[in-house]
C-alpha cells in the first residue's frame, strides 16, 4: 500500500514532519478490514487537519541544545538551599548564607560582592566575578558570577536574568571549566594586552565613570582592548551564524541575537549565543545561516557601534539561566582556561579591576589573583606613579591629586619567570567632583612574537580633553615621541587614535608609558607591557 508523506521544511533546521502513513508498521501483525479502514479514515482526517491548520515556524531559540555544558548553575535567596547533580553525576548541596556588597562613595556602585555559602556541609566565602576564577572546595569547583546588587541599579537592566540574591556555578572537582576542543581565546593577541572591562566591573575606559551618574553600567561580558584595525577576532566556539551585521536568520527574532552593523551572533551546540561586538569589519564568510568552525575568522577588532570610542572586542555569552530567562553566562574563566591551553604561559600577572576614589580616600591594590605554573608567586613588586615602591600581593594607597593613574605590578615565580600588569586608579577631586580628569587608552600590535628591529604600531586616544598632546616613553632610552589624538570628540571618527611606530633594538621586557595632561593640569597615564623576544627564538620553518 502506498505511503503518503507531507514534508514541512522548517526555517530553523532540517526537520521534517511526517504523517498519514497508511502502511502497517509491522508485517507480522495482521489487521482486520474494519481496523484497516478505521486507520485509513483516521489518517485522512489527520491529514486534512494538518493541511488546513496554519503552520507557524518553530522559533529557533526554542530548539534543544545538542550538547550539555559542564557547568551547572543555581540561583538562591538568602538561607535557601538546593541540591544539584553535576556533570559527572555526583551531587552537591549548596546553601546561601550571606551576601556582602561593598559600594563606593562616589556613585554608590558595587565594587565588590562576597557571598558566604555552605557547600556539602563546609563554609566558604567567594568573591563575585571581577577577575576571580572558580575555586576547588568540598569536593567540587564553585564560583559566584553575579549578585543582586549589580542588577538593581544597572543602566543595562537585568542582563544576567537573575531574580534571586545570587547565582552560583558548580563543576566536578577535576573537571575543566569548558570542554577542551570546544573553546578558544577569540583574539589573536596576548593576554591583557591593553585595557579590559570584565564582568561586574563598572565601565571606565572612555571616561564613563561620572560621580553624578547614579545608574551604573556594570559591564556584562568581557571587553578586551586592542589596536583598532590590527587585531583578528576569531570564533571562540564553533556554531551557526544567527546574525551578522544588519541581517538575522529567519526564526530567531525572539532569540538573544540582535542585528547591528558591527555585531555577530553565533549559536553553539550548547545552545549558547556568542556575541562579538564593535567589529571594524566582518569577514565575508560570516553570513546568517553559515556554519563557522572553531578559530575561524569572524572579523577585525574596532570601535564601531556603542563602543564609547575606545577600540575593543565586546564578547559575551547568553544562555538559559536557572530563572528560565536568557542571561549572561560569565566567560572570564573560559577565556583564562582557553588562553592557557593555547599559549601555555608560565606566569600571568593580574592587578585588575580598576579603582574609582576621591582624593584622600584609601584604595587597596590587589595582585593576589596572579598565577604561576610553578605553583606559587615568589614576589609581588609594585611601582607607583610617584616613584615609590612596595611589595606584597596587596597594598594600600591614597592620592592627593585628581587624575588617572596606572600602577605597575611585577610578579616573579620561584624559577625567575616574571610578568607585569597594571591597575588603573581614577581619582576625583573631592572638593570639585564635577572637574573630571581625562582618561586614556593605549594599545599596540603585534603583541606576540616581536623580535629586535620589528616595527610595532602604537595607538592612543584620550577622553574628556582636547587640550595638550600624548607623550610616549618606550622604556628603552629612546627619545620621547609626542602625538595628538582627537580627544574623542567624535567617538566613531576613523582617525580618532593617534598612531606612531617604534622598533626595539634589543630583547627584553619593556614598560611603555603614555600620558596626557588637560587644562587643569590633571594627568591621564597609561602603560603597556611589550615583550621583545630573542632573534633565535623564532620557530623553525
Amino acid at each position: 500500500m502506498k505511503r503518503l508523506r507531507i514534508k514541512h521544511e522548517l526555517v530553523t533546521g532540517n526537520l521534517s514532519l511526517v504523517t498519514g502513513d497508511w502502511q502497517r508498521s509491522s508485517p507480522s501483525v495482521s489487521q482486520s478490514p474494519v481496523t484497516s479502514y478505521q486507520l485509513q479514515v483516521t489518517s485522512l482526517i489527520g491529514l486534512a487537519v494538518l493541511v488546513c491548520w496554519p503552520v507557524r515556524p518553530l522559533n529557533g531559540a526554542s530548539l534543544p541544545p545538542a550538547r550539555t555544558a559542564l557547568v551547572r548553575a543555581v540561583d538562591l535567596e538568602l538561607n535557601e538551599a538546593q541540591e544539584l547533580e553535576l556533570a559527572d553525576r555526583t551531587r552537591a548541596r549548596v546553601k546561601l548564607l550571606a551576601v556582602d556588597e561593598t559600594r563606593d562613595a562616589l556613585r554608590d556602585a558595587v565594587r565588590q560582592a562576597r557571598v558566604k555559602v555552605d557547600l556539602n556541609g563546609q563554609t566558604l566565602v567567594l568573591t563575585s566575578a571581577t577577575y576571580h576564577l572558580p575555586v576547588k572546595f568540598a569536593g567540587v569547583q564553585i564560583d559566584c558570577p553575579i549578585t543582586q546588587g549589580y542588577v538593581g541599579n544597572s543602566s543595562e537592566g537585568n542582563a544576567w536574568g537573575l531574580l534571586k540574591a545570587a547565582r552560583l556555578r558548580l563543576w566536578p572537582a577535576g573537571s575543566p571549566w569548558i570542554e577542551p576542543g570546544t573553546f578558544v581565546y577569540p583574539l589573536r593577541q596576548r593576554w591583557f594586552a591593553s585595557h579590559t572591562q570584565m564582568a561586574n566591573e563598572p565601565t571606565f575606559v572612555d571616561g564613563g565613570e561620572v560621580p553624578g551618574a547614579k545608574k551604573i553600567y556594570y559591564h556584562y561580558g568581557l571587553d578586551s582592548g586592542g589596536a583598532e584595525g590590527l587585531v583578528e577576532v576569531v570564533a571562540a566556539a564553533a556554531g551557526r551564524v544567527i546574525s551578522a551585521g544588519k541581517e538575522i536568520l529567519p526564526g530567531y527574532d525572539d532569540s538573544p541575537a540582535k542585528a547591528r552593523y558591527d555585531v555577530v551572533y553565533l549559536l553553539d551546540e550548547r545552545g549558547w549565543y556568542h556575541r562579538y561586538s564593535h567589529l571594524q569589519t566582518i569577514d565575508p564568510a560570516v553570513q546568517p545561516g553559515a556554519q563557522i568552525s572553531l578559530s575561524q575568522k569572524i572579523g577585525v577588532l574596532g570601535k564601531e557601534g556603542g563602543s564609547g570610542g575606545w577600540s575593543h572586542l565586546h564578547y559575551d555569552i547568553t544562555s538559559r539561566q536557572p530563572s528560565g530567562l536568557w542571561g549572561i553566562q560569565e566567560g572570564y574563566a573560559f577565556f583564562w582556561e582557553a588562553y592557557q591551553r593555547q599559549y601555555a604561559p608560565r606566569i600571568m600577572a593580574v592587578a585588575r579591576p580598576h579603582h574609582f576614589v576621591f582624593t584622600g580616600e584609601k584604595v587597596v591594590l590587589d595582585g593576589s589573583r596572579s598565577w604561576s605554573g610553578a605553583g606559587s608567586i615568589a614576589r609581588h613588586a609594585w611601582t607607583f606613579t610617584d616613584g615609590t615602591t612596595a611589595s606584597g600581593p596587596t597594598v594600600e594607597r591614597t592620592y592627593s591629586e585628581a587624575g588617572e593613574y596606572s600602577e605597575i605590578l611585577q610578579v616573579t615565580d620561584p624559577r625567575g619567570q616574571l610578568d607585569y600588569d597594571f591597575t588603573v586608579v581614577l581619582v576625583i577631586d573631592k572638593s570639585a567632583p564635577d572637574r573630571l580628569p581625562p582618561t586614556i587608552h593605549p594599545a599596540f600590535a603585534p603583541t606576540m612574537n616581536i623580535r629586535p628591529g620589528d616595527p610595532v604600531t602604537f595607538k592612543v586616544r584620550s577622553f574628556r580633553t582636547t587640550a595638550g598632546n600624548e607623550t610616549w616613553d618606550f622604556g628603552d632610552d629612546s627619545s620621547k615621541v609626542t602625538v595628538k589624538s582627537d580627544g574623542n570628540v567624535n567617538a566613531l571618527a576613523k582617525n580618532g587614535y593617534a598612531v606612531t611606530e617604534h622598533r626595539f633594538a634589543r630583547p627584553g621586557h619593556y614598560l611603555v608609558r603614555v600620558e596626557r595632561t588637560n587644562e587643569q593640569g590633571q594627568r591621564a597615564i597609561g602603560h603597556l607591557h611589550v615583550l621583545v623576544e630573542p632573534e633565535d627564538s623564532r620557530p623553525a620553518r
